[in-house]
């Protein structure tokens, strides 16, 4: 079983940056072996999936409504994936949630993901 905790989130306005991070923690859970992800839900609609970093780092993926914008890295010594947000819309206001798959060696397909964080919160401003 793993604990993710995510922090960073807030309010800014459009245009502005934010940088959310996600710790990962398990008795059972090595970090290095396992493909994390973001995932995003604004109100009234769905959970969908907003990136993922591969296992190995060396893969990562994005939708194409963040491609361009937002980046996802890794530090395995820290137990700790990044997720940088660049020129955020206001149509990026919505809970962020950290994912890891607990199938080792993924490298990042949506479907792998099945532990989640509590979430934080992003708002942005027009």
């Amino acid at each position: 079983q793993v604990e993710l905790v995510e922090s960073g989130g807030g309010l800014v306005q459009a245009g502005d940056s934010l940088r959310l991070s996600c710790a990962a923690s398990g008795r059972t859970f090595t970090f290095r072996k396992s493909a994390m992800g973001w995932f995003r839900q604004a109100p009234g609609k769905e959970r969908e999936f907003v990136g993922s970093i591969s296992w190995h780092g060396a893969s990562t993926t994005y939708a194409d409504s963040v491609k361009g914008r937002f980046t996802i890295s890794r530090d395995d010594n820290r137990n700790t994936v990044f997720l940088q947000m660049n020129t955020l819309k206001p149509e990026d206001t919505a809970i962020y949630y950290c994912a890891a798959a607990s199938r080792p060696f993924s490298l990042g397909e949506r479907s792998a993901f099945d532990s989640w964080g509590q979430g934080t919160q992003v708002t942005v401003s027009a």
